[in-house]
């Protein structure tokens, strides 16, 4: 079932929710929402990495490699970016297709769609939340899974929603995860099963755990903007 904009809104309620760094009702677990999709959420703690290393990440990994770094147990195959991708610049309007597991949960491959996430947030109280440090990178996009997996006129994934909020902490950054997925299958008698759900929650936070491992030093390394990496001696 492709969500109309109005269900859409009904969805993204809360959204802005995510924008606060006050506790969430979920902030990591799933529930079943009224028209059947499931909403996982996750909150991964990244020592010393910050909003800005992640964001640009999604500038950055483009190899099966990149991907097995980031997980060496469920990522299994990266497809290819489409030309909307800019390495070091741009993953805004991006498609990415990907191979992935959820643990004892088979392959699939997977669509990942990037948009702009004042498309769902309230553009103010973004602008709002940045600028209070309340968020330091918010990523957002649609997604689906499997080989033949629906998309609009579009070309976004009509099955799911992915966001990203990463806030900087004195640590680092702390990121909350969060995903809904099953609308092809929501109001039928068959919705995603919660199995799928709990498998995203353990991919989600081992994904970003492992990321925080080398995050820093491939972005000081890397990236074109100027950044240096501190010295620890």
């Amino acid at each position: 079932m492709k969500l109309t904009k109005e269900q859409q809104q009904v969805l993204f309620s809360d959204i802005d929710k995510l924008l606060s760094p006050k506790p969430l009702r979920l902030e990591a677990g799933i529930k079943r929402m009224e028209n059947g999709m499931l909403q996982i959420s996750m909150r991964t703690d990244l020592h010393g990495c910050k909003s800005k290393m992640l964001d640009w990440w999604f500038t950055f990994f483009e190899t099966t490699q990149h991907l097995k770094w980031w997980h060496p147990h469920d990522h299994i195959l990266h497809s290819g970016w489409d030309s909307q991708w800019v390495k070091n610049k741009n993953y805004i309007g991006a498609t990415i297709h990907a191979t992935e597991a959820l643990g004892e949960i088979a392959p699939v491959p997977a669509t990942i769609k990037f948009h702009d996430p004042a498309e769902v947030f309230n553009p103010a109280l973004l602008e709002e939340a940045y600028d209070t440090a309340h968020v330091g990178a918010v990523i957002y996009a649609r997604i689906g899974f499997g080989k033949d997996t629906p998309l609009d006129d579009n070309g976004d994934p009509e099955d799911g929603f992915m966001f990203h909020v990463a806030r900087d902490t004195p640590f680092g950054c702390t990121l909350r995860s969060h995903f809904y997925l099953g609308a092809i299958a929501a109001d039928t008698t068959a919705p995603l099963h919660e199995d799928i759900g709990f498998g995203l929650m353990e991919h989600c936070y081992t994904e970003f755990t492992y990321l925080s491992h080398f995050l820093p030093s491939i972005y000081y390394a890397e990236n074109k903007n100027g950044d240096k990496a501190p010295l620890p001696w």
